[in-house]
């Protein structure tokens, strides 16, 4: 925070609308906003032929007006890993972003409770077609119907919590607000489904709540156990937690908003993490973010063939927030992203400091994150995501031509 005389109250300022531009996004998808429109690739650029190539692109990324103030991005191939990075970690130290370094994983949180229902499903403890209403009878009679398909494809209907006016209220007035994180659906239990189940696709934070909800109704666990033992203790995932409060782990990959001219402003403790979730709380590092992607694309016979052609039924357009590279469809708790060089399967996300993109292809043998240590998405710096997209594809040309 700045010490100048009437900085607090900018840096407040700032922060509130980091919050507002943040749920704006996530309200856009929640209305029903073109799946289509929202996935449709940006033009194409040449492919970078080189490690030297690839670096000058996120360097050039880094030096955007309004970009972030640093990017890594970890390929692996087999099991050669290269990390390339660029800028800094933190802008008061200057050191480099590393892959050992905390981030927050923002949407990509949604394939981890992904991850849990569809372990379960192959144990046979909760089945696709399961419906609200027998897996949690005290929700709304009115949502009754929605099935945990519905739910992991974002077809449910179930109106946002995060774009509640009761939710924002209390989010903005103390943003580091510790919610009842399995309470969250009470913030819109007196509305409607926003459409007939299963009719139409539309982004919505309630989904994953819901999901984690039902994993726990099943097992009589919390989520956060059903985590350890079918996501972090099969992947030996050991720098991945999901927290309750605002501090990161140490060390971390720091958040900020960059609104110039105005200098980068360190957000990464701004808000809880009790207010997302299931659908957006996990923070891990770029090491594990890319061995639990790798697995969920299809490595490591993490889901059972059966299952898993269940998950690749994909909605055409159906874009994931922010939008991938290339040309989107949406699965279960899992996106396909075919870009001009090829297919990969993953997950974004963005939060308030961060955005992210953790992909694989079909047999987890390649694999890529790329994380930036800012905001974007199609409402805040639409043309910041339209570069990011632009660099994330070529990247995931590098990846597959290797």
């Amino acid at each position: 925070m700045s010490a100048r005389p009437g900085g607090r109250s900018r840096s407040r300022a700032r922060l509130r609308l980091s919050v507002a531009t943040l749920v704006g996004a996530l309200a856009l998808g929640a209305a029903g906003q073109s799946a289509r429109a929202a996935g449709t690739p940006p033009p194409p650029s040449p492919s970078p032929s080189s490690a030297e190539a690839l670096r000058k692109q996120l360097d050039d990324l880094v030096r955007t007006p309004g970009g972030p103030p640093g990017a890594i991005a970890l390929m692996q191939v087999g099991d050669r890993t290269t990390v390339h990075r660029a800028g800094v970690a933190d802008t008061r130290t200057g050191r480099p972003p590393r892959a050992d370094e905390y981030m927050r994983l923002a949407s990509v949180s949604k394939a981890y409770s992904g991850a849990v229902a569809l372990r379960l499903v192959d144990r046979h403890r909760l089945g696709l077609d399961d419906t609200i209403g027998r897996r949690l009878p005290a929700l709304p009679k009115a949502w009754h119907k929605v099935t945990l398909r519905q739910l992991l494809s974002h077809t449910s209907g179930l109106p946002d919590f995060s774009t509640a006016p009761s939710f924002l209220e209390i989010l903005i007035a103390d943003p580091r607000h510790r919610f009842d994180s399995r309470r969250l659906l009470d913030f819109v239990a007196d509305r409607k489904l926003l459409f007939p189940p299963g009719s139409r696709y539309a982004y919505s934070n309630s989904d994953n709540i819901a999901v984690a909800l039902m994993a726990e109704a099943v097992t009589g666990r919390p989520y956060e156990r059903l985590l350890e033992q079918l996501v972090y203790r099969p992947l030996d995932l050991r720098q991945t937690v999901l927290p309750q409060g605002y501090r990161m782990p140490r060390p971390y990959l720091h958040g900020y908003d960059v609104t110039p001219p105005a200098p980068p402003e360190d957000i990464s403790e701004a808000l809880s993490a009790s207010g997302v979730w299931a659908s957006g709380g996990i923070v891990a590092t770029p090491k594990d973010l890319n061995a639990f992607v790798r697995a969920w694309a299809g490595g490591r016979d993490y889901l059972s063939e059966e299952v898993r052609n269940q998950q690749r039924r994909f909605i055409p357009g159906a874009a994931s927030e922010p939008a991938g590279p290339g040309a989107n469809a949406g699965g279960l708790a899992i996106f396909r992203y075919t870009t001009r060089c090829g297919t990969v399967y993953g997950h974004t996300g963005n939060f308030p400091g961060y955005t992210q993109l953790a992909v694989a292809t079909a047999d987890g043998k390649r694999s890529l994150t790329f994380s930036i240590n800012t905001q974007t998405s199609k409402t805040l710096k639409p043309e910041l995501l339209t570069k990011v997209r632009a660099v994330q594809e070529d990247f995931v040309c590098a990846l597959l031509r290797r």
